[in-house]
């Protein structure tokens, strides 16, 4: 059964048809070659884009695991504190600075306390249409957008 598909005698057979004479020898491998060549030059040409990796997640925790609950709700109520306390100092820092541009204001000689007399007036005006807005939809506060 091997013998059968020894390509050898093929091999060889090739060998001495293409060592003798033949003046269309080279003409006819040529054109014999071109199919093959076509084949190459298509498949180069065409593009192929593999979907991407799945990228590969490591998660680091910087938690402790087996919580209970009550460790979780202590550490988020010391969050909680945390933030109030960065909100309150952060108003007083936005306070003084309004402070300081009330001052520049009143030494250039600008009315501030109309001027901030008409930026309450205007927040009012743009807060009411949404309050209104918001009765209408059955006393939600959510934002409709």
């Amino acid at each position: 059964m091997i013998s059968r598909f020894n390509p050898a005698g093929g091999i060889r057979d090739f060998w001495d048809e293409f060592r003798k004479p033949n003046p269309l020898r080279l003409p006819i491998l040529l054109v014999s070659t071109i199919p093959m060549a076509l084949t190459v030059w298509w498949a180069m040409g065409e593009k192929v884009i593999a979907p991407p990796e799945r990228p590969k997640v490591t998660y680091i925790s910087t938690l402790p695991e087996g919580r209970t609950d009550e460790e979780i709700r202590a550490s988020n109520i010391e969050n909680q504190r945390y933030n109030d306390r960065i909100r309150a100092l952060q108003a007083e820092r936005d306070e003084e600075v309004r402070d300081m541009y009330r001052q520049l204001g009143r030494a250039t000689g600008l009315d501030v306390d109309a001027m901030e007399a008409e930026i309450q007036a205007d927040r009012a005006e743009q807060q009411a249409p949404s309050q209104t807005r918001s009765r209408s939809d059955g006393g939600s506060d959510a934002d409709p957008r």
